[in-house]
């Protein structure tokens, strides 16, 4: 089966290959949107994770490939939820400028009024058949005032998660897919597209 990764992310499109290529029932050749052609960039403009998840996912089904997409960000409960889906372009300077401006944005607040939840939604549409899956993934934790780690990409490095005793950028991928709100949204997917496979014999 091919599936395309809706996605221009090299460090996501690793992680989400990686957990798709787990799945051992099923034999699944994963292609980015490069592999179909696709090189326009494509407009977020959904007011939810899952609105952009499904307007990134059409992009490759309107190509007639069964295609994958998530979107996610990080809440923070006292930025009322922002970032949210507006995470990666938070700042408009990058990585770096938006945890500059998160840091900013929570200064002087203690530890237990910085607590935050990343979010992602994941859409998989089948266009062949009409159909859908949605799948949703939470985690949380708190952000720290300063960076600890060098693994994983965007907020990894200021996002804490308690039961571990480190951040996320201080995981290692393993680690990380395990508990990680993308890693609970494509568990969840694998176990869905198990059965969408038998339904449309795929």
């Amino acid at each position: 089966m091919e599936i395309v990764l809706a996605s221009r992310n090299k460090k996501k499109i690793a992680e989400l290959q990686a957990m798709m290529s787990a799945i051992p029932s099923l034999d699944i050749k994963i292609l980015s949107l490069d592999d179909i052609g696709v090189f326009d960039d494509i407009e977020e403009n959904g007011e939810t994770f899952e609105d952009n998840a499904r307007i990134k996912a059409s992009v490759g089904a309107q190509k007639g490939y069964i295609t994958v997409a998530d979107d996610s960000g990080l809440c923070v409960d006292a930025l009322n939820g922002a970032p949210g889906v507006h995470s990666a372009r938070f700042s408009g300077l990058g990585d770096d400028g938006n945890n500059k401006l998160l840091v900013e944005k929570l200064k002087g607040l203690p530890t237990e009024k910085r607590t935050a939840r990343f979010m992602t939604n994941v859409v998989c549409i089948f266009p062949k058949h009409n159909d859908e899956i949605v799948t949703v993934g939470e985690v949380m934790g708190y952000i720290t005032e300063q960076p600890m780690g060098t693994n994983g990409f965007g907020y990894d490095p200021y996002f804490f998660y308690p039961p571990f005793n480190k951040t996320f950028a201080q995981l290692t991928s393993e680690e990380k897919n395990s508990i990680s709100h993308r890693g609970k949204a494509m568990r969840e997917l694998a176990e869905k597209l198990v059965e969408k496979a038998k339904k449309y014999n795929l």
